[in-house]
């Protein structure tokens, strides 16, 4: 049995899709947000955030993402502390199911982000905000003078390496293979920037430390040989992957699964679903960037009802 036709339904509970509740429970939209069992999105996992705007101090992230739900909840968005099981975009009005529970809505903004890939091992997960991080940007400026690891030898990772010059004493950058796959203008910056130097045929086998990082277990796949090296910062910089298997056949996406938004909007190739935040911003992946989208994906959206009512 479907609930009442909601007008907007938000799927994801990260910045952008705080952000776009805000937005749409001050136009009196009534939002319902589906958050998901671990709501928050990937600032529940950082622990300092000090570049986002309006926090001189800087803030922990889960205690900013409370901010932001108690300012969705303040206008009226509704929450279900659940994860969407299945969606069916083919026809309005949209249905989205959450177990057997089926909810019907006249719009969607998709806000489920992506998922930093890790190599797997245990040890990321205990030492995460703790020396271990997927994002350079992010977190780069609290290893001022410290030695940093970047692990990955795509454009992400010598992007990230030649960030964390800025404040690290000495970066190595480990990497499997014997050349990198990134491009030849970023990988020939690294390999000739001063403070940086590249372990060929390396993979991290171990994290060790007492509360933070203190050191790494490197293991060359040529000599078979493993070293343990003083390390203050690890990096992991495989990519992400963006939460998106949900909508496969159903929501354009480009190869890697980042859902395609028109331009200059956040609309996706079909009429009343909107896309914001990282799961369609394969560039920035920052929260004020996941923000700013989120609000636009709520202006678009409620431009794109107000049209339909009266169209």
């Amino acid at each position: 049995m479907a609930n009442k036709l909601e007008n907007v339904i938000i799927i994801g509970s990260g910045p952008a899709g705080l952000t776009s509740a805000i937005y749409a429970s001050r136009a009196n939209l009534e939002p319902l947000m589906i958050e998901g069992e671990e709501a928050g999105g990937q600032l529940m996992t950082t622990t300092d955030v000090e570049n986002y705007p309006g926090y001189p101090e800087g803030i922990m992230g889960p205690e900013m993402m409370t901010l932001f739900r108690k300012q969705a909840e303040r206008f009226g968005t509704r929450f279900i502390t659940k994860n969407v099981t299945k969606v069916d975009f083919s026809q309005r009005p949209f249905k989205i199911w959450v177990g057997n529970e089926e909810y019907q809505a006249k719009s969607v903004i998709v806000s489920t982000g992506a998922s930093a890939k890790y190599l797997g091992l245990d040890k990321e997960q205990t030492y995460l905000g703790r020396g271990v991080s997927a994002c350079a940007t992010c977190d780069g400026a609290f290893f001022r003078n410290q030695i940093c690891s970047i692990i990955g030898g795509g454009d992400t990772a010598m992007e990230e390496a030649l960030f964390l010059t800025r404040f690290a004493s000495k970066v190595y950058v480990i990497h499997r293979r014997d050349d990198f796959r990134a491009s030849k203008i970023m990988a020939d910056r690294v390999k000739n920037h001063e403070k940086i130097e590249v372990l060929w045929n390396s993979e991290l086998k171990d994290i060790k430390g007492e509360k933070n990082v203190e050191s790494i277990v490197v293991y060359n796949n040529k000599t078979k040989e493993e070293s343990e090296m003083k390390m203050d910062g690890v990096f992991i910089a495989i990519g992400h992957k963006p939460n998106t298997d949900l909508f496969k056949d159903q929501l354009d996406m480009d190869s890697v699964g980042y859902l395609i938004t028109k331009a200059k909007s956040t609309y996706t190739n079909i009429e009343g679903v909107f896309a914001a935040g990282d799961v369609q911003d394969s560039v920035y992946r920052q929260a004020v960037s996941a923000a700013g989208s989120g609000c636009m994906a709520a202006i678009d959206c409620e431009r794109w009802l107000e049209a339909q009512e009266h169209g």
